[in-house]
């Protein structure tokens, strides 16, 4: 058996409208197909990330809240989504010209690195390539 890549990742929004406009104006990343399910009352939104990679983005009718406390950072499943950025200072400038919140940055193994959140709470990292 052999894995090969990361095909896409999966994210469940609260409010889809909102979640879209982050993700593809403040973010950047490109709409690859976005599909209403009907049955499901239910939009999904694929969109591309650095030519390689994909978020899938997912609307469903009243999704339970992410816990929102310090501890759910170590709580099981899930803890960030992390995207390779060639320069996290500048980054972090241009985020928060688009009014995100980002966090200081912060030095691991000499590589620069900081976090900020989505609509709906969910932690991302950028990393210095």
């Amino acid at each position: 058996m052999k894995f090969n890549k990361i095909h896409h990742v999966a994210i469940i929004c609260s409010d889809y409208k909102v979640s879209k406009e982050f993700y593809t104006k403040k973010l950047g990343f490109t709409i690859i197909e976005e599909v209403y399910r009907e049955e499901r009352d239910s939009y999904m939104l694929q969109l591309e990330v650095g030519g390689a990679y994909q978020i899938e983005l997912f609307s469903f009718p009243k999704p339970p809240k992410r816990l929102g406390t310090p501890e759910s950072r170590e709580a099981c499943g899930l803890r960030h989504l992390a995207f390779e950025v060639d320069n996290v200072k500048s980054t972090k400038l241009e985020l928060e010209k688009k009014g995100i919140s980002v966090e200081p940055i912060k030095k691991y193994n000499g590589k620069l690195y900081t976090f900020f959140k989505d609509p709906d709470d969910l932690p991302i990292e950028i990393y210095e390539k």
